[in-house]
């Protein structure tokens, strides 16, 4: 049983063993967390990266069977896996199925213990889906495998930074789809999720600003009909439901309007549009994190990064800024 008297953990998940992901669990422990936490990992592989980086002598690794075990005790690494452990010859840098299963594994024994409300979060280091995919998980990616194995219908991909908040209505979609997928009720759910989110991150009025999909916002449908039939319709439905949403406006100006603080979020009709604004101003402080589920998850804002793994030199500003996001999410037990 949990104490109730200490704070949840927060669980994070490994990633893919041959990424960099091991490298920046560590450099964040070794720097000391201020909550209980643990790691859905590979023991073997987090003790080994604490040796090549020379952290021997200041944090070690400890196998726990269950999160309760988990403390803030500073120099320790609780490391939780039931999985198999990794062979040896998964090498930093060099893709192997075996660990891109072993991404797939931690995180939905991760969602597991969080849907059993073991967990304050879950903050993910990075997997990829090629190696993931080659190890028999057959996903695109971390937000497909939350949002089936928690049951969840309606979510979406929130971006943030210290200045600007991005919501996606549409994801990993070719351009060309793009305006068959913008439906009223595709619209509504990302303006709620959009709500939602800056609910959860503690605003207690959000102001919702929507992007349109052609230039200059349709300029009243002679760049096209989406904004004026389809977006406008969804605002002014959630208006209704008492969000302070508003739009479409110009896909050029919005985001430096929010980033100015006029707007608290930005609705993005796609993926570029959304995320180029968020990513120009900088990775290391990036976090995306999938809005609508039962649980906060939020996730580095980079990949993994296979042509520096191993050698000493990821940063981990995205990781620390996504365990600092999940604590002002989540509740605290």
């Amino acid at each position: 049983m949990h104490d109730n008297n200490s704070p949840l953990p927060v669980g994070f998940t490994m990633g893919d063993a041959a990424g960099i992901g091991p490298e920046i669990i560590v450099k964040l422990f070794s720097a000391g967390l201020p909550k209980p936490a643990l790691v859905y990992g590979d023991a073997g592989v987090l003790a080994a990266t604490i040796e090549q980086l020379g952290l021997a002598a200041a944090l070690h690794v400890e196998i726990v069977n269950e999160p309760c075990m988990a403390s803030q005790r500073s120099g320790v690494i609780h490391v939780l896996n039931r999985w198999q452990a990794l062979p040896e010859g998964v090498t930093p840098g060099q893709p192997n199925p075996l660990a891109g299963r072993g991404a797939y594994e931690y995180l939905c024994h991760a969602i597991d213990d969080a849907m059993a409300g073991k967990l304050r979060a879950i903050v993910t280091a990075p997997l990829n889906k090629k190696t993931m995919q080659a190890g028999g998980a057959d996903y695109p990616g971390h937000t497909e495998i939350l949002a089936e194995r928690t049951h969840t219908k309606h979510y979406a991909m929130m971006l943030a930074n210290l200045e600007l908040r991005v919501i996606l209505v549409t994801i990993h979609v070719p351009l060309s789809e793009v305006s068959r997928l913008i439906t009223p009720e595709a619209e509504l759910n990302t303006i709620r999720l959009a709500w939602q989110a800056c609910r959860q991150a503690g605003i207690n009025k959000p102001r919702v600003a929507v992007a349109g999909l052609n230039p200059h916002a349709g300029e009243e449908g002679r760049f096209g009909r989406e904004d004026l039939d389809i977006i406008a319709p969804a605002i002014e439905k959630a208006r209704t439901e008492g969000i302070d949403a508003s739009g479409p406006w110009p896909g050029d100006t919005v985001f430096m309007r929010a980033r100015q603080g006029e707007f608290d979020i930005v609705v993005a009709q796609y993926h570029d549009q959304g995320l180029i604004p968020v990513k120009y101003m900088g990775l290391d402080q990036g976090v995306n994190v999938t809005v609508g589920l039962p649980f906060v998850r939020t996730s580095v804002d980079h990949g993994t990064a296979f042509d520096i793994a191993g050698r000493g030199i990821a940063d981990p500003a995205s990781l620390r800024a996504a365990y600092d996001l999940a604590l002002a999410m989540a509740r605290p037990t």
